[in-house]
C-alpha cells in the first residue's frame, strides 16, 4: 500500500511533463497522469516516463480530471495534486509528510511555491475564506509553517478519504476557482489549511498547456463564470453584472483600436459573465453538461 500517490492532470502538456515527473520520481512518489485528450502525445510520453496513465476521451477540465485520478489511487492514504508545470524540489515530499504528522488535524497542506520571478506564492486572502479574514489584503508572507485562508491547486496534499468524503473538486466547475471552493469546504469541515514553508516547489505558472489560438478568451470566460458560480454557491454578492459591464466596455475599445489581445482578454471575461447572468453552465460550453465526474 502506498502512503502517497501523485495526481497530475495533463492537457497538451508534453513540454512540461518530463521535469514534473522526474521530480516526483526522485521523491519516490508514484504518479497517476490523467490525460485530458491531449493532442501532443502527452499520454504516451507519461507512460514512457513510468507513470500510470488514465486517458480521457475528451477534456474533462481540471477538477473533474483530478477527481478521476484520486478515485483511481485506491489504497493511498494521501494524494498529492500536482500541476504539470510544477517541479518539486528535493526534500519537498518529506517536508509535507512531516507537516501531516505534526498537524494531523489539518485538511490541506501545500508547499512554498516559488514563481518564475523568484518570489514565492502566498495568497493572504480569499473572498471565500470563512476564517483568517484579511479585508485590507495586507500581504505578509510567512517565514515558516502557517495556517492560510487559501492554498493553490497547483500543488496540494490531502487525505484521500477526506477529499472523497467532501465530494472532491466541484464537478460543475470546468476550470478556475475549484481550489478556492475546495479550501472553503475543508475549512467549513473544521480542518486547517497549512502552508508548509520547508517544502519548496517551482511553478511555471500558465505553462501547464501549450499555447493555442483562443486560449486567453477561453480562460477568461471560465474565470468570470467560475467566480460567479462560487459566489452564488456561498451566498456572496454576484459579481457578474459588474464584470460584464467593465470588461464589455474594454472589449469594445480593444476592437476599435484593433487590439486582438485586449479583445480576447476582456471579451472572454464579458462573455463568461454574461453566460453566468443567463444561467448557462461551464459544462454546457465544453460539451459536458449533465455528465457528473
Amino acid at each position: 500500500m502506498q502512503d502517497l500517490v501523485a495526481i497530475v492532470v495533463a492537457h497538451d502538456s508534453a513540454h512540461a511533463l518530463p521535469d514534473c515527473l522526474a521530480a516526483l520520481r526522485a521523491e519516490g512518489v508514484p504518479t497517476i497522469v490523467v490525460d485530458n485528450a491531449s493532442r501532443d502525445g502527452s499520454a504516451d510520453l507519461a507512460e514512457r516516463l513510468g507513470a500510470r496513465v488514465i486517458r480521457n476521451a475528451r477534456n474533462e477540465g481540471y477538477g473533474r480530471a483530478n477527481n478521476i485520478g484520486v478515485r483511481a489511487a485506491a489504497g493511498a492514504a494521501h494524494v498529492l495534486i500536482v500541476n504539470p508545470d510544477l517541479i518539486l524540489r528535493p526534500g519537498a515530499v518529506a517536508a509535507l509528510r512531516a507537516a501531516a504528522a505534526a498537524y494531523p488535524d489539518a485538511g490541506l497542506y501545500a508547499p512554498r511555491i516559488v514563481e518564475p520571478d523568484g518570489r514565492f506564492f502566498f495568497q493572504a486572502q480569499s473572498f471565500l475564506a470563512p476564517y483568517l479574514q484579511n479585508p485590507s489584503g495586507r500581504r505578509d508572507p510567512p517565514a515558516g509553517d502557517a495556517c492560510a485562508p487559501f492554498l493553490s491547486g497547483a500543488c496540494l496534499m490531502v487525505e484521500r478519504a477526506l477529499f472523497l468524503d467532501l465530494g472532491g473538486f466541484d464537478a460543475a466547475i470546468f476550470l478556475f476557482y475549484e481550489d478556492d471552493d475546495l479550501c472553503r469546504r475543508v475549512a467549513d469541515a473544521g480542518r486547517a489549511l497549512v502552508h508548509v514553508h520547508g517544502a519548496e516547489a517551482l511553478h511555471g505558472r500558465g505553462r501547464s498547456s501549450a499555447p493555442e489560438r483562443g486560449r486567453v478568451f477561453r480562460a477568461r470566460w471560465h474565470i468570470a463564470w467560475s467566480q460567479a458560480y462560487v459566489a452564488r454557491k456561498y451566498g456572496l454578492p454576484d459579481p457578474s453584472f459588474g464584470t460584464f459591464l467593465t470588461n464589455g466596455l474594454k472589449a469594445i475599445l480593444a476592437l476599435l483600436v484593433l487590439r486582438r489581445a485586449g479583445w480576447e482578454r476582456y471579451g472572454g471575461a464579458a462573455a463568461g459573465a454574461l453566460a453566468a447572468l443567463r444561467g448557462s453552465s461551464a459544462l454546457a460550453r465544453e460539451g459536458l453538461d449533465g455528465d457528473v465526474r
